[in-house]
């Protein structure tokens, strides 16, 4: 099994080094070709993997002898069980489609090629995190994937927004990752190690003071790669980047390294409770916060990433209450729904030569017809009905809140499930029916080519079918996670709950479908102070703007003025001209008149003498 280990892994790797061949030419279509048959034998040979592991056979390989000092000793090792395979085939499966979609949504980019580079190397960045048998080198993927959507986010420099957005995601993840830093310090520290097998072994040993600072600093790295409050005005921003790049951040990378982080810990997790509540508690927050700021934004795009927010606060709502398995499968359905939703927005995009403003589109039904129809499965995924994946894996993390008893969380969560099924239709009607606004603009839409529409299909389909999977995940990842199936007595009630879930997530959609189709709110909506507040982001931006980001700038300048340049530069400038000074005035010695240079001599030679005996006495 070792090599398919290393060809899940590397093969994406092999596709951004031969695109980077090209990096700096003009187009060739082979490059985004080639790297998408790399991504595929990846997704392929993952899924082989799949099927070889259970609780008998799990591989570990070592690549190399890494980092030996002092106490110290690290491999290049990596990991195929039962978690890690699940996030190879999940990331893999879906950056393929991601990265096939992308040949047909780039193909008028003039810096095509060096795209695949940076998109490639997203994901082998994100196979490097998840399947490290080490903390180290979960670190190393973790920044790997921070670089990457710096990269990608910022892709296109030129625009001066896409740049700022690109230095907040990678600035905000940096201070986050300070915290990660500090847990991975003492887990060291208090265990010797790193390596996974010898840190959780000993993690029972530990005094409960030091398990809650070490879960405490790793959960402040998951918040800051999983945009969770007060970290989370990144993911918005990101948007700035190319829509596949979205697609990917939101899917299959960056975002769900946080969730996978608690989950590959739980181990450490398990045995701080309290940890896990605050992780729980603050996912339902996010899960509300994000939903409600998606019920008034109309940026296509913003509107599925505050959705993402809001999915993300629900698997911390289960990994922090100790169903971690529960979490994996609805990171893994989220997966599924969302990529098609961000690939379903870049084609309207296309369409709509990049508009992003929902109230300027309505009627693109009749001309995207399989967009439509895409992208509706995929919103009655992230709405939770019956039978699609969203269902399953959403319905279960309620479920696990109420049999805990934590029926504030539960009603959190389900607010936040009718939110989400209202925003999700608001979309869909806004764009796809209605009246045909985009006439009073001048945009003439038009379907995706074909291939691009086959590259969703298989997407579509997983966010249809995905939950009915359960089961057999549970089986399968409970073999190395912890059995947990949430127990409502009585029986009867946990069917109760199911109904009022599904009701509610109906009678938002249908709400939507009305409100919508009857033209909508008044203008006079935009005007209430709740409005503001939402369609601002509850000033959380203009708030770190005014309080952080202009006092560091001031600050910044005092010191760069009166520090860096009127103390710093003005000494090593001083310093530069006494020497050139007295160098220029010394200049006259060298006269080349041999009389006056022995004369210089001899008198160098007194002087070095009279210093000999003023300091040396004795002598």
């Amino acid at each position: 099994m070792e090599k398919y280990i290393y060809i899940t892994l590397f093969a994406p790797l092999i596709g951004s080094l031969v695109s980077a061949i090209f990096g700096a030419k003009e187009k060739k279509l082979f490059v985004g070709i080639f790297a998408s048959i790399m991504l595929l034998v990846s997704a392929f040979s993952a899924i082989y993997l799949l099927f070889h592991i259970d609780a008998e056979h799990i591989y570990h390989v070592k690549l190399m002898d890494w980092i030996s000092a002092g106490n110290l000793h690290l491999s290049f090792g990596f990991v195929a069980d039962q978690v890690s395979v699940i996030m190879m085939v999940t990331v893999t499966f879906v950056s393929a489609m991601i990265h096939i979609y992308s040949i047909g949504y780039m193909e008028h980019d003039q810096s095509f090629n060096r795209f695949f580079v940076y998109l490639s190397l997203f994901v082998f960045s994100m196979l490097i995190l998840v399947m490290s048998d080490n903390f180290v080198g979960l670190f190393i993927g973790w920044e790997g994937v921070g670089l990457c959507s710096w990269l990608l986010i910022g892709f296109w420099y030129h625009k001066d927004s896409a740049s700022w957005a690109a230095n907040e995601a990678f600035i905000m993840n940096r201070v986050a990752d300070l915290g990660m830093l500090i847990g991975l310090f003492l887990i060291y520290w208090n265990t010797g190690s790193l390596q996974y097998d010898e840190v959780f072994a000993k993690v029972g040993s530990l005094s409960p003071s030091t398990l809650t600072l070490i879960g405490i600093f790793l959960f402040i790295g998951a918040m800051g790669k999983s945009a969770q409050f007060p970290f989370h005005t990144w993911l918005a921003d990101a948007m700035e980047g190319p829509t596949p790049v979205s697609a990917l951040i939101h899917a299959a990378t960056m975002v769900t390294a946080g969730v996978f982080l608690v989950i590959r810990a739980n181990q450490v997790f398990s045995m701080i409770p309290d940890v896990g509540l605050f992780i729980a508690s603050l996912g339902a927050f996010v899960a509300v916060f994000a939903a409600s700021m998606a019920l008034v934004n109309n940026d296509l795009k913003k509107i599925i990433a505050y959705s993402t927010l809001s999915q993300l606060g629900y698997m911390f709502v289960a990994a922090g209450l100790g169903a971690y398995w529960i979490a994996l499968f609805h990171l893994m359905t989220h997966a599924f729904f969302k990529s098609v939703l961000f690939l379903g927005a870049g084609n309207v995009m296309h369409a709509m030569d990049d508009e992003l403003n929902i109230k300027k589109m309505g009627g693109l039904g009749d001309k995207m017809k399989w967009t439509m129809i895409i992208m509706t499965v995929a919103s009655l995924a992230l709405a939770g009905i019956y039978p699609f994946a969203g269902f399953f894996s959403k319905d279960k993390i309620l479920e696990v809140a109420f049999a805990q008893d934590h029926y504030v969380l539960w009603a959190m969560l389900w607010i936040g499930a009718g939110m989400t099924a209202f925003y999700s239709f608001r979309l869909v009607m806004l764009v796809f029916f209605g009246e045909e606004r985009y006439k009073h603009y001048g945009f003439h839409p038009h379907e995706v080519k074909a291939f691009v529409l086959w590259a969703m299909a298989p997407l579509a389909v997983f966010a249809t079918i995905g939950g009915f999977f359960e089961h057999p995940f549970m089986e399968f990842t409970t073999e190395l996670l912890p059995k947990y199936e949430p127990e409502i007595e009585p029986h009867f009630l946990s069917y109760v709950l199911v109904v009022l879930t599904l009701g509610l997530a109906i009678s938002g959609i249908l709400y939507a479908v009305y409100k919508y189709s009857t033209g909508g709110f008044s203008k006079e909506v935009e005007n209430y102070p709740i409005y503001k507040l939402l369609s601002n982001q509850y000033y959380i931006p203009e708030f770190y703007n005014k309080c952080i980001v202009k006092p560091y700038m001031v600050i910044s300048s005092f010191l760069w003025q009166k520090i860096d340049v009127a103390v710093v530069d003005k000494t090593v400038d001083t310093i530069a001209k006494g020497l050139y000074s007295g160098g220029d005035k010394a200049r006259g010695m060298q006269s080349g008149n041999l009389s006056n240079m022995l004369r210089l001599m001899v008198f160098g030679l007194l002087v070095l003498l009279l210093l000999v005996v003023i300091f040396n006495p004795a002598s």
